[in-house]
């Protein structure tokens, strides 16, 4: 089953980056991300009291601190330059550019918690950034300039290198930790952080424009749903059922799906350089989680 379940999270959160990118064209970066932790904290806070569980766990303080600073970092910050990349270059370019957080984790959890590193890691992490060094070479998405598609391949490789950090930083206190739990308090976190920020960095007129009812809700909506809810929650059944290294690497397909949907449902163009890029990218994050290495 927990196979099963990290596919289905692949293609939620791939369902997930199409609604993004739609309701990213009439919601600015910040507006979106601080709409989807609104609503998502507040999916996460009726499932805890569905399952009978408090917010105030008998946790030390370094470990609520330490989730809500990785909800900052990689969730307040990350998913900021998320959207702002997802806006620049697509779906799809922004697909193979996100396959940098396995190599980014990698290297900060060597860094950091003293894992290892061998030689197959590393040649997998030369794969993925080969694999961004060819989409950088790639015609931009119609109306976009070479210099915003660089400036989007950038910001998304700083969401990636934050998403890895914040991971990197809870990944002491999420071993032990119940990951609902968990996840709510780093939610929660961004949001203490998002919220002050929409009313005093410039662009509050437009920002707050966006967030009352309007067209941008209609994708808004179903993109937290599927990609701030359920593929999380599909995302923590994978990992509990099945094998963390397999999981991971299912959870991976959805660079593949992304190119899918983007060219299906956006019109982005599928070529024969984006099709290498995927393939580089998705053996290379192979190479980097070694299935075969007794990953569990």
């Amino acid at each position: 089953m927990g196979e099963i379940f990290a596919l289905a999270c692949a293609l939620v959160w791939a369902f997930a980056v199409v609604f993004f990118r739609r309701s990213g064209e009439t919601m600015p970066p910040l507006a979106l991300n601080l709409f989807r932790v609104g609503f998502s904290s507040a999916l996460f806070l009726i499932t805890l009291a569905i399952g009978g569980q408090s917010l105030l766990h008998r946790a030390p303080l370094h470990d609520y601190l330490m989730l809500i600073a990785s909800g900052v970092i990689a969730i307040a910050l990350s998913d900021t330059l998320f959207h702002a990349a997802l806006n620049r270059v697509g779906a799809g370019i922004n697909a193979v550019v996100d396959t940098l957080y396995s190599p980014f984790t990698a290297l900060g959890a060597f860094a950091f918690l003293g894992e290892r590193l061998d030689l197959w890691q590393i040649g997998g992490m030369l794969l993925v950034i080969s694999s961004v060094v060819v989409v950088t070479s790639m015609e931009p998405p119609a109306g976009t300039s070479r210099r915003t598609l660089i400036s989007g391949i950038l910001l998304g490789v700083a969401s990636m290198a934050s998403l890895a950090v914040g991971i990197v930083m809870a990944k002491p206190v999420l071993a032990n930790a119940d990951v609902v739990w968990a996840t709510t308090v780093r939610q929660l976190g961004a949001l203490a952080v998002l919220l002050p920020a929409a009313f005093v960095f410039p662009g509050r007129p437009e920002r707050l424009r966006a967030l009352k009812p309007g067209p941008g809700w209609k994708h808004a909506i179903p993109g937290t749903v599927f990609g701030s809810y359920l593929a999380l929650m599909l995302w923590i059944a994978g990992m509990k059922y099945t094998a963390v290294g397999k999981a991971a690497i299912l959870n991976q397909t959805s660079t593949i799906y992304v190119l899918v949907l983007a060219s299906l449902l956006l019109g982005e163009k599928f070529t024969r350089r984006t099709a290498l890029a995927a393939a580089l990218a998705v053996g290379g994050v192979v190479l980097v989680l070694r299935p075969w290495g007794g990953v569990s």
